[in-house]
C-alpha cells in the first residue's frame, strides 16, 4: 500500500511538474508576443517550441510583405512627386487625402496641413468648384489661376469607392507657345506683305501709265529691292527652321577661324563700301569644333547688323580671344547709335526690333540675332551682348573651351 502510494505521488508530482513547465514556456512565449514579437521567439522543445517557432516565421513573413508594400507604395508616391502634372487624391465627400507638390501648387494647397479638409472649402477657383460639384467629368475643365498665373486644365476620374483623382496640367507654357505661333505667322505674313503690296503697285504702275526709260529703271531697280528682300526673309526663316530642327553638331569636326573671318571680312569690305573703318584680327592656327556655314552665318550676321547700324565714318571691329577659363571669344564691336537696356533681352526674338523704321530702311529681316542664338546655343556656347545708346555696341560669341583649339 505504501508502495502504491509512493508511486501515485511521484506521477501527481510529475504531472505537476510537466503542466507547471508547460504553463512556463506558454507564458514565455505570451510574453514575447506582448512585447510586440521581437526578438527571436523562446527556444523550447515539446508543441510550445513548435507553436512559437510557427508564430514566429509567420510574423516574419508578414513583415516581410508589409515592408515591400511600404517599399512599393513609398516609390509609388515618388513617382507622382516626379510627375509634371498634378495629382490631387479626394475621397467620397471631396475631402482631401493626399496631393503631390505640383497639385498643391496649381490648387494653392498645404499637403500636410490641409489633408482631410473639402477641397472646395480651400480652392479659391469657381470654375473648378463648379465642375466638381456638377459630378460630370466626362470632358476635363480649363481652369484660370488667380492673380493672372496662367491656366490649367483639370480632369477628375472616379475610382473605389466612389473616391476621386483629380489631374491638373500647367498649361502656361502651351498658351505661350500658341502666342508665339500666332505673333510668329503675323510678323511672317507682315514681313511678306509689305514687299508684295510694292511689287503689286509697282506692276500697276507699268501696265497703266506712259514711263520714260530711266522713269522704268527706276521702278524696276525698286522692284528687284523688294524682291531680294523677300528672298532674304525666306533664306532666313529655312535657316531658322534648319537650325531648330537640326543635329548638334559634331564636336571632332574642326573649322579653321581664320578662313571664316578672311570671307567676312571680304563681305564687308563689299556691303561697306569705304563708309566705315573696319578693323578684322584673324585667329591664326585657331580651329572650331563645328558648322562651317553656321559660324560664317552667326559672325556674318553681326557684322551685317554693325555696318547698317553704324553711321558713316564708324568703325566695326572683329576680334579673337582667348578667355582664361579656355573658352572662345568672337567679339563684333561697332560705334554706332547703341541700344537701350530695355532692348537687351529681346534682341534675339524673331522680327524684334529696336527702330522699326530704321531696320526696314536698312533691309534687315529682323531674324539675324534671331539666328545668332540658334547657332551659338548648338554649339554650346551663349551670346554676350553689352551697349550704350551714343557709345556703340558688342556682340560677343563665346565658345565652350572643348570646341577650341590651336593648331599645331
Amino acid at each position: 500500500m505504501n508502495l502504491l502510494t509512493a508511486a501515485l505521488t511521484a506521477s501527481v508530482a510529475g504531472l505537476a511538474a510537466i503542466v507547471v513547465f508547460g504553463a512556463w514556456r506558454g507564458r514565455r512565449l505570451l510574453r514575447w508576443l506582448r512585447q510586440s514579437a521581437e526578438g527571436p521567439a523562446p527556444r523550447a522543445g515539446g508543441h510550445w517550441g513548435e507553436i512559437a517557432y510557427r508564430i514566429e516565421r509567420l510574423l516574419r513573413r508578414r513583415e516581410q510583405e508589409a515592408g515591400a508594400e511600404r517599399t512599393r507604395l513609398a516609390q509609388f508616391v515618388s513617382a507622382m512627386e516626379a510627375s509634371p502634372n498634378g495629382v490631387l487624391l479626394l475621397d467620397a465627400n471631396d475631402r482631401i487625402e493626399w496631393c503631390n507638390a505640383r497639385a498643391a501648387e496649381h490648387f494653392r494647397l498645404e499637403p500636410e496641413r490641409d489633408r482631410r479638409q473639402p477641397v472646395t472649402n480651400l480652392v479659391r477657383m469657381p470654375a473648378f468648384v463648379a465642375y466638381l460639384e456638377a459630378a460630370d467629368f466626362s470632358q476635363p475643365v480649363r481652369v484660370t489661376q488667380p492673380q493672372g498665373r496662367g491656366s490649367i486644365q483639370v480632369a477628375v476620374r472616379r475610382f473605389g469607392a466612389d473616391a476621386k483623382l483629380v489631374l491638373s496640367q500647367d498649361l502656361s507654357e502651351q498658351e505661350r507657345t500658341d502666342v508665339i505661333r500666332r505673333d510668329f505667322v503675323a510678323n511672317v505674313s507682315h514681313e511678306i506683305r509689305t514687299p508684295l503690296t510694292v511689287l503689286a503697285g509697282f506692276i500697276e504702275t507699268l501696265s497703266d501709265l506712259p514711263m520714260s526709260d530711266a522713269e522704268r529703271g527706276r521702278v524696276l531697280g525698286l522692284m528687284a529691292q523688294q524682291a531680294d528682300r523677300m528672298s532674304t526673309l525666306v533664306a532666313d526663316l529655312l535657316t531658322l527652321a534648319q537650325l531648330e530642327g537640326g543635329a548638334t553638331p559634331a564636336a571632332d569636326s574642326w573649322v579653321g577661324l581664320a578662313d571664316v573671318i578672311d570671307g567676312i571680312a571680304a563681305e564687308a569690305d563689299a556691303l561697306s563700301s569705304g563708309r566705315h573703318r573696319l578693323d578684322f584680327c584673324g585667329a591664326p592656327g585657331i580651329e572650331i569644333a563645328g558648322v562651317r556655314g553656321e559660324l560664317h552665318s552667326a559672325i556674318s550676321n553681326l557684322v551685317s547688323n554693325a555696318i547698317r547700324h553704324t553711321p558713316e565714318g564708324g568703325r566695326i571691329a572683329v576680334a579673337w580671344k582667348l578667355r582664361d577659363d579656355g573658352a572662345g571669344e568672337i567679339a563684333v564691336e561697332d560705334s554706332g547709335a547703341g541700344i537701350g537696356r530695355e532692348h537687351l533681352a529681346r534682341l534675339t526674338e524673331r522680327f524684334y526690333r529696336v527702330d522699326e523704321s530704321r531696320s526696314r530702311a536698312s533691309g534687315g529681316t529682323g531674324l539675324g540675332l534671331a539666328i545668332v542664338k540658334h547657332v551659338i546655343q548648338r554649339h554650346g556656347g551663349e551670346l554676350e551682348v553689352t551697349s550704350e545708346p551714343g557709345r556703340g555696341s558688342a556682340f560677343r560669341l563665346v565658345l565652350p573651351a572643348a570646341r577650341v583649339r590651336a593648331r599645331a
